[in-house]
């Protein structure tokens, strides 16, 4: 029971579309410029670095909060497995962001709640994410294939922490955290597969880092 309700409280927290709310207040909406896509990269690309980061920031936070609401619910109570608890969350929160009810299930792609999760969950894990980020969008200049490497980091470095016994739980438990974490990765490959069909034609959009409006 437990793991739905974190789930659902994940969801509810998922369901603030920064994105969403910040384009209302500059009097558009969001989904109806650019890719559609409600997250931080159309935010960035139609409306500008401050609502990219804006949009990135509240989608990264909104999943950190979550994860405190939950560890302050089942802190005592289910201190064993804690960790666990906490990824189901995260994961409530993609589903949240991705799939609102209230604008007919279209939202965004998870990466930033995700990073939301990783930063909530090991800050170590959460720094060599960013930097390979990081690097990869500098170098290549595709925030898809920077998104997609990190989610896959994010479970290398969840299987590497539990094996290594980083978070204190049963192996059995360990188990289900990792396939948690996979989740979060298959979500993110869903969601990129148009992305990824554009990466594989080489007719995928670059970020821009001028002044300028970047490209669709």
């Amino acid at each position: 029971m437990e793991r739905l309700v974190c789930l659902l409280i994940g969801y509810i927290f998922g369901l603030f579309q920064t994105g969403y709310f910040y384009g209302k207040t500059q009097g558009v909406d969001i989904r109806k410029m650019g890719s559609g896509n409600a997250g931080s990269t159309n935010a960035l690309r139609t409306m500008g670095i401050k609502a990219g980061m804006i949009t990135l920031l509240g989608d990264c936070f909104k999943c950190v909060i979550a994860v405190l609401v939950v560890r302050g619910i089942y802190g005592q109570s289910h201190a064993d497995i804690l960790p666990l608890l906490s990824l189901y969350t995260g994961f409530g929160a993609v589903l949240g962001h991705n799939f609102p009810f209230y604008l007919k299930f279209k939202g965004g792609k998870g990466i930033a709640v995700t990073a939301g999760m990783i930063l909530s969950t090991d800050i170590r894990i959460a720094a060599v994410c960013l930097i390979v980020f990081i690097v990869i969008v500098a170098v290549t200049r595709y925030v898809s294939l920077g998104s997609l490497v990190i989610s896959v980091l994010f479970l290398v470095g969840l299987v590497v922490d539990g094996q290594m016994g980083m978070f204190g739980m049963a192996q059995k438990y360990l188990f289900e955290m990792y396939g948690i974490g996979a989740l979060f990765v298959l979500s993110a490959f869903i969601r990129h597969r148009a992305n990824i069909g554009r990466l594989r034609n080489g007719t995928e959009s670059k970020i821009s880092f001028s002044k300028k409006k970047n490209k669709r």
